[in-house]
């Protein structure tokens, strides 16, 4: 393999943070939306971006300062590799949609690489690096978009460890972008100020029914726990026409609805395709009333993870 370029492509899907009620560490991903990100490997060290396409142009090629490049070079330094690596992102997530933009180009980038390690690593290890790149546009370590995307469906992430939430087959999600941005470090500002313990006794409580009821397959338990009590109240404000649109949502038979990591996109649970594309419909209508056209995606909520193309 010396002296011999290895080129590896991978495409990863947009994703759910938070999920309502597990902020900063639950997840799940969207399918029909992505980004994709070809690498290539090379003799000479270090990674070098050359060239971002796509929905977002205007982000850092320098890669310590690149979600991508900068979980590329941790993945350098902790296994001393004797190579590096040249990428291409071609972006398919608008940034600061709340559907895990940084977190994508991401991930599809050390799926690719690690393709061209001479002993590719376990997608469990590539966690660790991912948190180091999903840092540089977050400014903290959290796992909530990284882990699905890692790993596919709904993911409980910690620091330290990923863990798959099993859903029934027939349960989907609705995520619906008004065209609007909401930049994730203002999302979080807005966080800032006390809380009151019942809030966190409520907030735990609607965690542990929302879990409970996956892995019982029970949506009346889902539907009883899927409420944000925490984040919600204090970003709603910054998203013109979201109380319309969750309550369009609720209305149209969702197990439950919120924002979509810091926003300012919506999503939803539903327990059949069906109620989920009717929703849509009601969702978008909500946001063109506020005047903002928006997309939408119906999916699975056991979709796939990042794969290789």
């Amino acid at each position: 393999m010396a002296g011999e370029v290895r080129e590896a492509r991978a495409f990863s899907p947009a994703s759910v943070g938070n999920v309502a009620v597990g902020f900063d560490i639950l997840g799940h991903v969207i399918a029909g939306v992505g980004d994709t990100v070809t690498v290539r490997r090379t003799e000479a060290p270090g990674v070098r971006i050359i060239a971002i396409r796509g929905t977002v142009v205007d982000l850092p090629l320098a890669a310590a300062e690149n979600t991508a490049g900068a979980a590329l070079l941790a993945m350098i330094d902790v296994l001393a590799l004797p190579f590096g690596f040249e990428l291409e992102i071609d972006k398919g997530i608008a940034l600061g949609s709340g559907m895990g933009g940084s977190a994508a180009s991401c991930v599809a980038a050390l799926v690719a690489a690690n393709a061209l390690l001479d002993t590719p690593l376990p997608r469990e290890a590539l966690y660790p690096f991912a948190l180091t790149g999903e840092a540089v546009a977050s400014g903290g370590r959290h796992g909530d978009n990284l882990g699905p995307m890692l790993l596919g469906g709904l993911v409980l992430s910690t620091m330290d460890r990923l863990v798959s939430i099993p859903v029934p087959a027939g349960w989907y999600s609705l995520l619906v972008h008004p065209d609007a941005v909401l930049e994730t470090r203002r999302a979080r500002a807005a966080l800032q100020g006390s809380y009151t313990l019942p809030e966190f006794v409520t907030q735990s409580a609607n965690l542990a029914l929302v879990l409970s009821g996956c892995f019982r397959s029970d949506a009346g338990l889902v539907r009883a726990g899927l409420r944000d009590v925490l984040v919600e109240p204090r970003r709603a404000g910054l998203i013109e026409g979201f109380a319309a649109a969750r309550d369009a949502a609720l209305a149209a038979g969702a197990l439950g609805a919120s924002i979509s990591g810091a926003g300012p996109s919506v999503f939803a649970w539903f327990d059949s395709q069906a109620a989920a594309q009717a929703a849509q419909r009601a969702v978008q209508a909500a946001f063109a009333e506020a005047g903002f056209d928006s997309q939408g995606w119906v999916s699975l909520l056991n979709a796939p993870g990042a794969q290789l193309l």
